[in-house]
């Protein structure tokens, strides 16, 4: 996928792509920190269909959505030949009873089955989080085990 990348004298950076179906897709990032999602019109590239102000942990929180779902769908495919074996992502929330606690204290391996395998978190990727990392509302939690264990993972992260 190519990105293009364009500087906007005094006000700060665009960076975009094509989709396949020929629409422009991109933020605008703003000199003094703000983001802007934007999706042009069918027919002109240059002209904005959508323009949405995103705040710094809405920002956030839409990469972790889709970074974390194509690093989903990759596990998904690397264990679609196993069978009993699931993929499933869960968003830490204000209300999580794990929201600013360490991961470790969820149990979630002891009591469910399943293995974090990753954490999204303001876009980044966090590979084999060890239980002392700390988790925060927006994180994306991505993990691997039966359907019966990732809906208890589901539960215990929901209600403690």
């Amino acid at each position: 996928m190519n990105v293009d990348e364009t500087v906007l004298p005094g006000l700060g950076v665009r960076k975009d792509f094509v989709t396949a179906s020929g629409r422009r897709i991109g933020v605008v990032e703003m000199r003094e920190g703000e983001t802007e999602l934007f999706v042009s019109t069918w027919d002109d590239p240059d002209t904005c269909q959508a323009s949405i102000p995103l705040t710094a942990d809405e920002a956030s929180c839409l990469g972790n959505l889709l970074g974390g779902q194509h690093l989903a769908m990759s596990l998904a495919e690397a264990h679609k030949d196993v069978p009993g074996i699931a993929t499933r992502q869960f968003s830490i929330t204000a209300d999580s009873p794990f929201n600013n606690e360490p991961m470790g204290k969820a149990q979630i391996r002891t009591r469910s089955g399943v293995s974090i395998v990753a954490i999204m978190r303001e876009g980044e990727v966090v590979p084999s989080p060890a239980p002392d990392v700390v988790l925060h509302m927006g994180d994306l939690l991505v993990a691997v085990g039966t359907q019966k264990g990732l809906d208890s993972a589901a539960a215990i992260l929901r209600n403690g």
